[in-house]
């Protein structure tokens, strides 16, 4: 069984009577379908019942064992959701600083193409395309250093491998949506050019 940690593989164990080994306290499982406050005075009154000095303490549902038990990794999961929340807002703005500033550089050219005949939509797509290709390189090097730390990972996860497919495409289209939301903005912004005063822009 797993006794004291949920991650860890379990030993083997056998049970032995506890006349043959005793302990200095003795705890007991209890189901039932009462909610745990009233169930708890039955509890006491129970054992007081067989030795008024016997001490009984310590009562708990197994939700909150279990609580206790996944404590520490909650918080490292909490952190690390922080972190990484933080980190996708990050690069959702600097990607979209960083097309915003291209699309202004790039004006008196996309003032030039729409003079020449270039849809608005052949810009839209244009400036998209740039936010996603450099999406795409951020995607492919996070996607290479998870692989390579998932050795580090694995001791973070409990009933997922670092290596699960479901979640590295999610977490990967998840990534490509914020880049593409973050590049549409100054796309749009492109494809409203007038030409006439994209040309006078210096």
């Amino acid at each position: 069984m797993r006794r004291d940690s949920l991650t860890d593989q379990p030993p083997p164990a056998f049970y032995l009577p506890v006349g043959q080994l005793p302990e200095g306290a003795t705890r007991f499982v209890v189901r039932s379908t009462l909610p745990p406050a009233a169930l708890a005075g039955a509890m006491r009154a129970a054992v007081w019942s067989v030795n008024r000095n016997l001490p009984v303490y310590d009562i708990r549902t197994l939700e909150q064992y279990i609580g206790i038990a996944l404590g520490h990794p909650r918080l490292n999961t909490l952190l690390l959701g922080l972190f990484a929340g933080l980190a996708v807002v990050l690069s959702a703005v600097g990607l979209y600083g960083l097309v915003s500033y291209t699309v202004g550089q790039r004006t008196h050219e996309f003032g030039i193409r729409m003079a020449l005949g270039a849809a608005r939509g052949d810009l839209l797509r244009t400036v998209l395309r740039q936010g996603l290709s450099l999406a795409l390189i951020g995607i492919g090097l996070g996607l290479v250093g998870s692989l390579a730390l998932t050795r580090f990972l694995s001791s973070e996860l409990y009933g997922v491998k670092p290596t699960d497919p479901l979640t590295l495409v999610a977490v990967s289209a998840v990534s490509a949506g914020i880049a593409l939301a973050a590049s549409y903005i100054p796309a749009r912004r492109a494809a409203k050019v007038d030409p006439m005063v994209a040309l006078r822009y210096e």
